[in-house]
């Protein structure tokens, strides 16, 4: 095994197995159906964004904070702040889920079930732009599906390698970079800067390489620098003939799931 198929089967295997995707289609469809019930017409819509539709969330052996965001959008034709809305979503998951640890986290509510856990977030439609949760008090501007069609994109743009290397690199920050990196923003800073990263890449090791030099001044300078440094003593291990070698190098900074 080559140093290229390791980091090629690894970003592979980050991805939710047809059980959990199955378990998590149904408890949206549950969701979705009993918001409609307890809230009838006032919610509007309902809207599944974030890593679960971009298909970069880790699955939960991974990341045991994974979770999947859930926008439950009002009507607000009293212009309540977000607070109002975030209690009416308490008492929602108290009501249907009153055995499952709920809690509000953020602007956000919390819900997690045996298999997976949910946040819920309030929203609001203003002039046909989304808006939720700056703080309790305060509406901020937020585009779910602006930055999906970007990683989308960039993905498409470079042999569909993009989206394998944000769940390696979001599983390296987990375990060797502490969560210093807030998922969100590494994903972010991924889609941005390798837009065009298929004139200088072609491997998956050259797109981890090519990743990591572009998020080092944001993040763990050295810790960024060891990987880079492990990725290129495993090249060396497999020029010079020695695979195994190589693929247990490549190991230390990214081990398998």
């Amino acid at each position: 095994m080559s140093v290229n198929t390791y980091l090629q089967g690894l970003g592979s295997s980050l991805v939710l197995s047809s059980s959990e995707r199955s378990s998590i289609s149904t408890s949206v469809d549950t969701i979705k159906s009993r918001l409609t019930s307890y809230f009838g017409s006032s919610v509007t819509e309902k809207k599944l964004y974030g890593s679960y539709v971009r298909e970069t969330i880790l699955p939960r052996k991974a990341d045991e904070k994974s979770d999947v965001d859930l926008m439950v959008v009002f009507s607000n034709p009293y212009r309540y702040q977000p607070q109002t809305f975030l209690n009416k979503l308490k008492e929602f998951a108290e009501y249907y889920y009153s055995r499952s640890e709920i809690y509000q986290s953020s602007p956000t509510i919390v819900l997690e079930l045996n298999h997976i856990k949910f946040e819920l977030t309030p929203a609001c439609v203003n002039y046909g732009s989304y808006y939720i949760p700056k703080s309790s008090s305060e509406w901020m501007y937020n585009d779910p599906d602006g930055f999906y069609s970007k990683l989308t994109e960039c993905n498409k743009n470079n042999s569909y390698k993009i989206k394998p290397i944000v769940r390696i690199l979001k599983h390296w920050n987990i375990q060797k970079n502490y969560r210093d990196i807030a998922s969100f923003e590494l994903e972010r800073k991924i889609a941005e800067e390798l837009m065009d990263a298929y004139f200088s890449c072609t491997s998956y090791t050259d797109y981890l390489k090519y990743a990591l030099e572009k998020i080092k001044y944001s993040a763990n300078y050295t810790r960024v620098n060891k990987a880079l440094d492990c990725i290129a003593e495993a090249l060396r291990l497999e020029a010079d003939g020695y695979p195994y070698s190589a693929v247990s190098k490549i190991k230390e900074a990214f081990p398998e799931r």
